[in-house]
């Protein structure tokens, strides 16, 4: 480091002791290299240490401590370093003298003040998912859950289906093999997915591109807004949101290797490794991979996933950030299948299979491939604005070719009756995303204030093209005891069909955080989107008379408004409003589309931050309104598919609550506890939705002791119904359920050094039974993984 003259340091200590001794700062949940990365930038001050010394090491929670000599005392109390400022420079070193500690520079990077790596916590300091504006949990009027890169490690969540299995008031219901419906606030699926804040869409009919497959090895943590998200989502469920926040490269080298073996011949690897790229560590880079295969407790079901990530940062100056990527994900299927098992038999009563039965073809294979390209270059601004824009490509392809028997009722005594679903196709999706927003404080009548406005731009095409079997898999009548999972091959004659669906959406979004009194916030905001949708069946030859084209434009605003009341520093009350607007995709038995659906959202609730942000809780009661709501047509299809058709109803109403705990409960222990009741009425008061359940509760938590840790947890659910009837069987109603039951998972950590660590884990202990989905449109359902196990190793350099 070059020394300034020793004329100038006498100017810069007085000048620095103002902003010394006026700044108040408040660190929560970060490790300690992320805590003085968070002083050093608030206090404008750069910063130099050996990176080593902070290795591994937390930072404790502190809140409002004045000055940055106070603050810096505070998180080093505990550990062999001290902090000194010299020349406007914070100076990290070891207490001990003679040592040779070396000094390197590490330059400021705010955009990792929210990773959640390293840090060894269930929690989160900011997040933008709900308001887009960068608030802390307690601050933001909505119901909001995250899974930390420490919870996906405890618990050995591979896949973000598997996270969000263990996320507060979610219900995931498997429809097929690689289908999932995930559900939310009285049955309501999810559709909206976004990377790093950038919206996608998942079309829960085909879905082609199942961002459910998405594997964990490349995100930091998950984020779950349960709730309507209009403001920043434009059109959407009122069921919520799902942020995948992707890992970040760091300046320090780093690296890390992990292998996992489990039940059903598991095999995992994946290599992880963030470096700089040049000697002051302005460009850094990170690159991820992970190979999996796996047999399934299912008869003849094998699975391969690749996934690879790679992503470079650059200080261009030092104000502007820029960040591009790449991810990669390829998913191979043999022996799956697109729907659940059959439910019932020809006379309405229910069927009872082994868990290992398989109703797939030997043959049947699927392959999902799936590319992102992204990039974000940011800016900061004078007087802490910032201008932020953001891009995401996606392009996925699909081809499948399959057999399944699954369509219709069978005689339970003969085997006779049943038809084949199935077929050889294709299928190819793009998603274009881009944001672009400026934010930053104000201050009016004496009062500082926040604001953010913003652009965005998605487009969603969806290509599903089946062939044309001429040796008629497709339909084909089968005995259900006979036929050995064999039966001829599709023969490809050329496409059968194109169904293109495509979305677009344009929207302005305004935002302000107002603070007109001490303790209380109030949020406002609106967002005005342009919804396009074109969408068209054309079967081949294209003079069939079972063409069809729609298309679709509306615009529609959507308003936000919170208020936030502080009881005290730690205690919060809340509500807000949210406008709902909802195109949809279904069709009716006449193949028209439904028109969109439109409602209200209303929330209220109750916030904590304990023992300085380490331990978060809340409670919400809330209330979602909704007209033209899309449910399904017993009995019906779209004409000339094998779809199922859909109906408008009115007058729908959910209400629930929800309640979480997450953090650290006690020193070395952290949790996170969840109960969550919702259900959704008709405007007669019956109860529809049944397949979510009304009661959820969800606990995870774990202790270290010295070198281990053990964890544990349970997931219970309630009740789920389903209550219908078909054309096929007239006269014959069809009740399925799953009784409410609990499975238990348990896991063990061992630190053999402190860079090679071992960790089992058990899942479904007690070896539970249960359907995990039932589906009312196709009169089937699925079942939930039996007891499985496996072991990692993992190694960091």
């Amino acid at each position: 480091m070059k020394r300034k003259s020793i004329l100038v340091a006498p100017v810069l200590a007085i000048l620095l002791n103002t902003s010394l001794n006026a700044e108040q700062f408040s660190i929560s949940n970060l490790s300690l290299k992320q805590a003085i990365e968070e002083i050093s930038k608030k206090s404008n001050m750069p910063y130099m240490v050996d990176g080593k010394l902070l290795d591994g090491k937390k930072a404790p929670n502190i809140n409002n401590v004045e000055g940055v000599e106070n603050a810096l005392n505070e998180i080093l109390k505990d550990t062999n370093l001290k902090a000194t400022i010299e020349d406007g420079t914070i100076l990290i070193r070891e207490k001990a003298i003679g040592q040779g500690t070396v000094l390197e520079p590490i330059s400021v990077n705010e955009k990792s003040l929210n990773a959640t790596e390293d840090t060894g916590s269930y929690t989160l300091g900011s997040i933008n998912t709900a308001t887009k504006l960068n608030i802390s949990l307690k601050e933001t009027p909505q119901s909001l859950s995250v899974i930390t890169k420490q919870r996906i490690e405890d618990q050995g969540l591979k896949s973000i289906t598997e996270v969000l299995e263990q996320t507060p008031g979610i219900s995931v219901q498997s429809l097929g093999t690689n289908r999932y419906a995930i559900l939310s606030r009285g049955g309501y699926p999810i559709s909206s997915y976004q990377f790093d804040g950038i919206p996608t869409y998942s079309d829960s009919g085909t879905q082609n591109v199942s961002q459910g497959l998405v594997d964990t090895a490349i995100y930091d943590h998950i984020e779950v807004l349960r709730g309507a998200t209009g403001l920043t989502t434009g059109a959407g469920e009122p069921s919520g949101t799902i942020n995948m926040v992707r890992k970040k490269p760091t300046k320090d080298f780093q690296a890390s290797v992990e292998g996992t073996i489990g039940s059903w011949d598991l095999y995992r690897t994946m290599l992880d490794v963030s470096s700089a790229l040049n000697e002051d560590g302005s460009i850094r880079g990170r690159m991820v991979s992970s190979y999996q295969t796996n047999e399934s407790f299912r008869d003849y079901l094998e699975k391969e996933k690749k996934v690879f990530y790679g992503v470079v940062e650059a200080d261009i100056t030092d104000t502007t950030l820029l960040r591009v990527g790449v991810d990669y994900q390829d998913n191979n299927i043999k022996g799956g299948a697109g729907q659940g098992f059959i439910l019932f038999y020809d006379d309405g009563s229910r069927t009872n299979f082994s868990r290992s039965h398989n109703y797939s073809a030997k043959w049947s294979n699927e392959n999902i491939k799936a590319y992102n390209t992204f990039a974000t270059i940011e800016q900061d601004l004078k007087n802490e604005w910032k201008l932020k824009t953001s891009i995401n490509y996606m392009k996925g392809d699909k081809d499948w070719t399959s057999a399944e028997a699954s369509w219709g009722f069978f005689n339970k005594y003969t085997g006779d009756g049943i038809r084949l679903y199935g077929g050889e196709g294709e299928a190819e999706q793009t998603q274009k995303g881009f944001d672009t927003s400026i934010d930053g404080p104000f201050k009016l009548f004496g009062r500082e204030h926040q604001f953010i406005g913003g652009f965005s731009y998605s487009k969603y095409h969806n290509t599903h093209m089946p062939f044309d079997d001429i040796s008629g898999v497709e339909g084909r009548s089968i005995n259900y005891y006979t036929w050995g999972n064999d039966t001829s091959k599709p023969i490809n004659n050329g496409k059968l069909y194109d169904w293109n669906s495509i979305i677009t959406q344009k929207g302005t979004y305004l935002a302000t955080r107002l603070n007109p009194i001490d303790d209380l916030s109030l949020i406002v905001g609106a967002r005005f989107s342009k919804y396009e949708n074109d969408d068209s069946w054309e079967w081949m030859p294209s003079l069939s008379s079972n063409n069809s084209k729609t298309n679709f434009d509306e615009k529609a605003t959507t308003p936000y408004a919170g208020i936030v009341y502080d009881l005290t520093d730690e205690h919060s009350i809340y509500a807000s409003y949210t406008s709902i607007f909802q195109p949809q995709n279904n069709r009716d038995r006449n193949g028209n589309m439904l028109d969109p659906r439109e409602g209200n959202n209303y929330e209220i609730g109750y916030k904590n931050e304990l023992f300085g942000g380490s331990l978060n809780s809340s409670i919400a009661l809330y209330r979602l309104n909704q007209d033209k709501l899309a449910v399904a047509d017993g009995g019906y299809f779209i004409p000339g598919t094998t779809t199922g058709a859909s109906k408008a109803i009115n007058g729908t109403q959910t209400e629930g609550i929800d309640i979480e705990i997450t953090g650290e409960l006690i020193e070395d222990m952290n949790i996170q506890a969840s109960y969550t009741y919702s259900q959704t009425k008709d405007q007669n008061d019956n109860r529809i939705r049944t397949i979510y359940p009304k009661h959820i509760a969800k606990i995870w938590t774990t202790y270290k002791l010295d070198k281990l840790t053990l964890g544990g947890g349970t997931n219970w659910q309630s009740k789920m119904f389903m209550d219908t009837e078909s054309w096929q069987l007239p006269n014959t109603r069809l009740y399925a359920e799953q009784k409410s039951y609990v499975t238990v998972n348990l896991m063990a950590k061992y630190d053999f050094s402190k860079n090679l660590s071992g960790q089992i884990n058990i899942n479904n202990i007690f070896d539970k039974k249960y359907l995990s989905s039932l589906d009312d449109v196709f009169y089937t359902g699925d079942y939930g993984d039996p007891m499985n196990a496996s072991l990692t190793l993992k190694y960091k350099f």
